[in-house]
């Protein structure tokens, strides 16, 4: 798991100012980035709710796997899922980049590139994930290098057009610099577990008041927050890593969508 051969990278990652810069964004444009990450989550949700129950889609209750039926809606569930979380990733990205630059917000632009790369980007979020799966099930560490091996697969395939070359090309781009892409990512982590716990706390109140369908809205608007702020995280890690590898500033990179 070793990233360089030979030394230190000649440049840093900028850690810092990414982490900086996404909390900027996040809070500069918070109901934007809420309202986008918050209707496709809850139609995520709402269609989990549906398929498994509504107490198993917001994390109160256990899914029962008593015939195969429920196991084939679990796993649907899961793909609609993940499908729904790449768009909503490739939204965000691009709203990244034109906060980044001080442009104007224009969501409705962004459905075009971002439903384009649908396919390629909702398989291989299943790939990435499941290999990220087993890095954490050897041990946490090894979990976290994979996650940054792989942690710009979207903004590659969105901006790149990288297809199914995706993978591919974030790991490239991640070389000698994974270690200081897993501290970052791990604070939005961080801020997403925090994010949860709260939420689960705040949930179960909710939905003892005022019923499941206003816990699953509540539930589907903080985990935007969420994603909203490890979405943009990405982004800056990809146009920074853009820029010390290959001379490609932000705007450079953000002019694909003009």
């Amino acid at each position: 798991m070793t990233d360089t051969t030979f030394g230190q990278p000649k440049a840093s990652l900028g850690v810092g100012e990414i982490i900086s810069d996404s909390f900027s964004i996040l809070f500069g444009k918070f109901l934007q980035v809420v309202f986008i990450a918050f209707v496709p989550t809850l139609i995520g949700y709402l269609i989990s709710g549906l398929l498994n129950g509504f107490g198993v889609a917001i994390g109160l209750a256990e899914p029962q796997f008593t015939n195969p039926g429920t196991g084939i809606a679990f796993a649907l569930s899961l793909l609609v899922n993940m499908a729904i979380y790449s768009i909503t990733t490739a939204l965000l990205v691009q709203l990244a980049y034109d906060a980044k630059l001080g442009r104007p917000v224009q969501i409705g632009r962004y459905f075009g590139p971002a439903l384009s790369t649908i396919l390629p980007l909702t398989i291989l979020s299943i790939i990435a994930t499941i290999l990220i799966g087993i890095g954490f099930a050897v041990l946490i560490v090894p979990g976290l290098w994979v996650y940054a091996v792989f942690s710009v697969v979207a903004p590659a395939i969105v901006i790149e057009r990288a297809g199914f070359g995706g993978l591919g090309r974030s790991a490239s781009l991640t070389k000698g610099y994974r270690w200081p892409i897993v501290g970052t990512l791990l604070l939005g982590l961080i801020c997403m577990m925090i994010i949860n716990l709260v939420t689960g706390f705040v949930i179960g109140i909710v939905v003892a008041i005022g019923g499941t369908i206003l816990g699953v809205i509540l539930f589907a608007a903080l985990a935007a927050i969420g994603a909203g702020l490890l979405s943009i995280l990405v982004a800056l890690i990809y146009a920074r890593l853009r820029e010390i590898k290959e001379g490609v500033s932000i705007d450079q990179i953000a002019s694909v969508f003009d």
